[in-house]
C-alpha cells in the first residue's frame, strides 16, 4: 500500500477536521482592525464579504513533508507533483510523498530575498511534448529580474530526471540590483497564449514604473510559447511600448489563475492593508501605485493616499488586513460540492486556503480554511481534491491534501 493510500484509510482517524458551522449571522471572516480604517470600498462585497451561511467540513491529511523550501508544484499525467524549490532545484515527487533527486539542467537562479526558482507550468500538449515552462530570478550584469525559461523534462526511472533545450524565452527588463517582488505566476490561456505575471521590484525608485508603458515593472505580459508578444496585444502597436503587455499598474503578483470561462484572474500582494483580487483586461490600468487601498508599511499614506482614479480599475476584492496571497486555483470540480465555482488562494499571513464564493464577477462570500501555515501554492488535484504547499520561513515545506469529510 502506498503512503497516500495509507494516509487515505486512515482519514477517519487521524485527519483534522475542520467543522463548518450554520453561522447565525453573516459575519466576515475577517474581523481584525483594518490599518485604513477611513478607507471605504467603492461598491458592496469589496471587502469584508460576508462568509457563506453553512460551510463544508474539511478532512486535511499531509501527503509530502520534509520537503525542500517550496515555492510550486504541478500535477504530472501519471498522478506525481512536480515541485520547485527556491533555492533552485525542481523535484519530481512520488505517490509516496517522497521527493526524487533534483532534476538536472535547471539553470542557476539569484535566489537572496523573495527570489529563486518560482513558477512551474506544464504546456498544454505536455502529454506529447514534455514540454515545462518556470520563472526565476535570473542573475545579470547589474542585477537581476524575473525570467521565463522552456525546456523538455525528461523523467528517469530514479524518480528524477533532466531538462533538455532548456531555452530563457523572456526577460522582464530593466535589470534591477533589488532582492524584492519579483511575482511571478505563469498560466497558459485556452488559445496557447502565456500570460506571466511579475512584481515591480518594491523599491521606491522602481516600482513607479509599474505606470510606465516602456517599462516591464508591475505588469501583465501575454507572450507566445517562444517569449514573443501577441500581435492582437493592447500595446504592440503604442510606440514606445513594450510589446508583451497585457495590463499595467500592479504590485507583486503571486497568484493568477484561469476562472470556467478560460478568462485570467490574479491576486497581487498590496501595500499594508491592499491585498487585491483582479481580472486584468487587455490594456488596463490597476492603479499601482497611484491608486491603491492600504498604505505604506510605516502607516503613511502611499502616494497622495487615493483609492478611485477615472484612468484606473478598482479591483474586484481587497484585504485590510492582507492574506499574503500566494498560489491561486480555480476548483471546478464535484469533489467539494460546496466550493465550485470558487476561487482559492493560498495565505502566507492568514496561515491557510482563502476561499472565494462568486456571483458572476463579484465576490458573494469569503470563507477560510486555517492550516495554521503559510501556505505558498494552492492546486486541484486530478481527485478533486486540493492540494497546499505550506512552507515555513528558511526552512522545510508540506504538502497537505484537503477533502470534504
Amino acid at each position: 500500500m502506498t503512503r497516500i493510500s495509507l494516509l487515505l484509510a486512515c482519514t477517519a482517524v487521524s485527519s483534522a477536521l475542520i467543522a463548518g458551522p450554520v453561522l447565525a449571522q453573516a459575519a466576515p471572516a475577517e474581523n481584525g482592525r483594518a490599518n485604513a480604517p477611513n478607507q471605504k470600498p467603492a461598491f458592496a462585497n469589496q471587502t469584508r464579504a460576508p462568509q457563506p451561511a453553512t460551510t463544508a467540513k474539511i478532512a486535511t491529511e499531509v501527503v509530502a513533508e520534509d520537503l525542500p523550501h517550496l515555492w510550486a508544484m504541478e500535477f504530472l499525467p501519471d498522478g506525481r507533483m512536480l515541485v520547485t524549490a527556491k533555492q533552485g532545484a525542481m523535484h519530481i515527487i512520488s505517490e509516496e510523498g517522497d521527493a526524487g533527486p533534483a532534476i538536472e539542467g535547471v539553470p542557476k537562479v539569484a535566489s537572496g530575498g523573495q527570489g529563486g526558482l518560482l513558477d512551474v507550468a506544464l504546456a498544454p500538449d505536455y502529454a506529447t511534448s514534455g514540454m515545462i515552462f518556470f520563472s526565476f530570478s535570473e542573475p545579470r550584469d547589474g542585477g537581476n529580474g524575473t525570467s521565463v525559461a522552456s525546456a523538455k523534462l525528461v523523467p528517469d526511472d530514479r524518480g528524477g530526471g533532466r531538462l533538455e533545450n532548456v531555452s530563457t524565452i523572456f526577460r522582464q527588463m530593466p535589470t534591477y540590483d533589488g532582492n524584492k517582488h519579483f511575482g511571478s505566476r505563469l498560466v497558459f490561456g485556452p488559445n496557447d497564449e502565456l500570460y506571466v505575471t511579475v512584481g515591480e521590484r518594491s523599491d521606491s525608485k522602481p516600482r513607479v514604473q509599474a505606470q510606465d508603458l516602456g517599462s516591464g515593472l508591475g505588469k501583465v505580459f501575454r507572450i507566445d510559447r517562444t517569449g514573443k508578444p501577441l500581435a492582437d496585444n493592447p500595446f504592440a502597436g503604442t510606440k514606445g511600448a513594450r510589446p508583451e503587455i497585457w495590463s499595467l499598474g500592479h504590485r507583486n503578483m503571486q497568484a493568477a489563475t484561469l476562472d470556467g470561462q478560460g478568462r485570467l484572474w490574479t491576486v497581487e500582494h498590496g501595500p499594508k492593508g491592499g491585498d487585491e483580487l483582479n481580472r486584468p483586461q487587455a490594456g488596463k490600468n490597476y492603479g499601482w501605485p497611484q491608486v491603491t487601498y492600504g498604505v505604506e508599511y510605516s502607516g503613511k499614506a502611499v502616494g497622495d493616499g487615493i483609492t478611485q482614479k477615472a484612468e484606473t480599475e478598482q479591483p474586484v476584492y481587497y484585504w485590510d488586513p492582507v492574506i499574503g496571497p500566494s498560489g491561486m486555483a480555480f476548483y471546478g470540480s464535484d469533489a467539494i460540492p460546496e466550493w465550485k465555482g470558487a476561487f482559492l488562494v493560498g495565505g502566507l499571513v492568514s496561515r491557510g486556503v482563502v476561499v472565494l464564493h462568486m456571483d458572476g464577477d463579484k465576490v458573494a462570500h469569503e470563507e477560510r480554511v486555517s492550516l495554521d501555515a503559510r501556505v505558498r501554492d494552492v492546486k486541484v488535484g486530478p481527485d478533486g481534491a486540493v492540494y497546499a504547499v505550506t512552507e515555513t520561513r528558511g526552512g522545510a515545506s508540506t504538502i497537505i491534501r484537503l477533502t470534504k469529510a
